[in-house]
């Protein structure tokens, strides 16, 4: 070998070896991820991407120094219930919670493991955290939206659809959210005009069958609360809702995309980017007990024209200006 030669390889040893031998001493660390929808739901894979790609902009790579694993329940909280104990029993530094089912089932699966929760209404009247200030505990995360919100729902759905007379609130009795909205709503329903009722979702197999029966009577409309039930037969919902002529509102934009009439509500992509700054911190040694609960920043409305046109509604312009979105 040429003195050169081995000079190189001695100074390119002295680079990359400092370099393996810290590999070797940082522990891989590992975080998990509990979503109770399908992967299929509207949206989903964009939420997932954004939460990786921030995580990765903050310095974790999954495969190199952290290991990411997610579960997606995607039939109902039997499934998701297991999720979250698989997940628990892999002992992982932190782990991210989507939605108010996942987030119940983090919340008594384990008390030391830090949780991030993001999508999750009224994480203080859950019982999830103490104080949105400072959450005490082992949980914190970013709120869906506060109960205000949902009044907004019935609103746009008299504004888009004046005719409208009645109107289904689809929702998930079982947890305190889904109880929440139905109350919101209907606490505006009378300075709107219109009398609300609920649907509520059990199983996937009554939906369609429950919005035929309400379909009876004319003039109705539809309004799809925040629930992991419903986002996981979204699809269900917005095939029913054309094929028995009702116009409905939606909580997110890709249910707009995917074929929804009108959606209001914050951008869920950009909570699971907030949550990977806040699980950084975590694995950087910050308490969750010490990161306020944070609220949207960020909302948008969405509307469906050609959507509206199969219903034969004309868009007000004053609402097409408010739109961050108008989908042709």
């Amino acid at each position: 070998m040429r003195r050169r030669d081995f000079i190189q390889g001695i100074a390119s040893s002295a680079v990359t070896w400092p370099r393996a031998a810290r590999a070797q001493r940082e522990p891989l660390r590992r975080v998990a991820g509990l979503v109770a929808l399908s992967k299929d739901t509207p949206g989903a894979q964009a939420w997932y991407t954004a939460f990786l790609e921030a995580f990765d902009q903050l310095g974790w790579t999954d495969g190199r120094n952290v290991q990411i694993e997610f579960r997606w329940a995607s039939v109902g909280e039997v499934e998701a219930r297991k999720y979250a104990e698989e997940l628990v029993a892999l002992t992982p530094d932190v782990i991210l919670a989507s939605g108010s089912v996942a987030t119940e089932l983090m919340v008594k699966a384990t008390r030391t493991i830090p949780v991030v929760f993001v999508v999750a209404p009224d994480p203080v009247g859950s019982g999830f955290v103490k104080r949105l200030s400072r959450p005490g505990g082992n949980v914190t995360g970013f709120m869906l939206f506060e109960y205000n919100l949902c009044g907004k729902w019935l609103e746009l759905l008299k504004e888009i659809a004046p005719n409208v007379t009645h109107a289904a609130v689809l929702r998930d009795p079982t947890f305190v959210a889904g109880i929440g909205q139905f109350a919101a709503i209907q606490a505006v329903a009378p300075s709107v005009g219109i009398e609300v009722s609920p649907i509520d979702l059990y199983e996937p197999k009554e939906i369609e069958g429950d919005i035929a029966t309400f379909a009876q009577s004319p003039n109705g409309g539809l309004i799809l609360a925040a629930s992991g039930i419903g986002g996981t037969n979204v699809n269900l919902v917005i095939t029913a809702a054309a094929r028995y002529k009702l116009p409905a509102v939606y909580v997110q934009r890709p249910y707009v995309a995917a074929g929804g009439l009108i959606s209001y509500g914050p951008i869920y992509v950009d909570q699971f980017r907030r949550a990977a700054g806040y699980i950084d911190r975590i694995l950087r040694g910050e308490k969750p007990a010490d990161l306020p609960v944070e609220a949207p920043n960020k909302y948008e409305l969405a509307i469906n024209l050609k959507t509206a046109r199969a219903l034969g509604l004309s868009v007000p312009q004053s609402l097409l200006a408010r739109a961050d979105e108008v989908i042709e």
